[in-house]
């Protein structure tokens, strides 16, 4: 049972990641740190107080890039990509007791396809945003991820099975409103 809340585990907070790249990696790297965790053993550095320093620098640095108002769908390039392979790392930190072989498999599909989904989802709603309100919307929107991407990594860390139950609820809002604004966007410009 505690291999599937570690995996759990690692899959919400690969989710998260889909909002904010390092966000996450800073949870993980405090709860490892402080012991509240156990990584698995390659894994072990995210817990160090040298990648803690580089991750909570990384997170303040996104927070604040996402607000600068072109740079906010620039970070959107880079993070897509990006917080794939974050989702694929940070899950996999969690996964122990398994071959080698499915591991990784479950990392890149579960974590990796987990980020790649809430950052294409979190994507399409900026693009939206951006058309909808000239860019007005972005902060608000950002806030919104900062704020989904911090809730839903320390609420994993916590309750791994409610956390995973957030991140994909919030994804399926994101979806809904993304179809909605996208609607009113057509008839406006129809």
């Amino acid at each position: 049972m505690e291999y599937v809340l570690y995996t759990l585990l690692g899959i919400a907070l690969a989710a998260s990641c889909g909002f904010r790249v390092f966000v996450p990696m800073l949870v993980v790297s405090i709860a490892g740190y402080s012991g509240y965790v156990d990584l698995a053993p390659n894994f072990a550095w995210i817990g160090s107080l040298p990648a803690l320093i580089v991750f909570a620098i990384a997170t303040i640095i996104e927070i604040v890039a996402y607000y600068v108002p072109w740079l906010d769908n620039l970070m959107d390039t880079i993070a897509t990509p990006t917080a794939i392979v974050a989702g694929v790392l940070v899950s996999a930190s969690f996964i122990t007791g398994m071959h080698p072989l499915f591991k990784w498999v479950l990392a890149i599909v579960a974590g990796g396809g987990a980020a790649g989904l809430v950052q294409t989802a979190t994507v399409g709603v900026r693009t939206l945003a951006t058309t909808a309100t000239a860019r007005v919307g972005n902060p608000v929107f950002s806030t919104f991820e900062n704020i989904a991407a911090i809730t839903i990594s320390i609420l994993s860390v916590v309750l791994p099975i409610l956390g995973i139950i957030l991140a994909f609820a919030v994804v399926f809002i994101l979806i809904y409103f993304s179809l909605k604004m996208k609607k009113k966007i057509t008839r406006k410009y129809a």
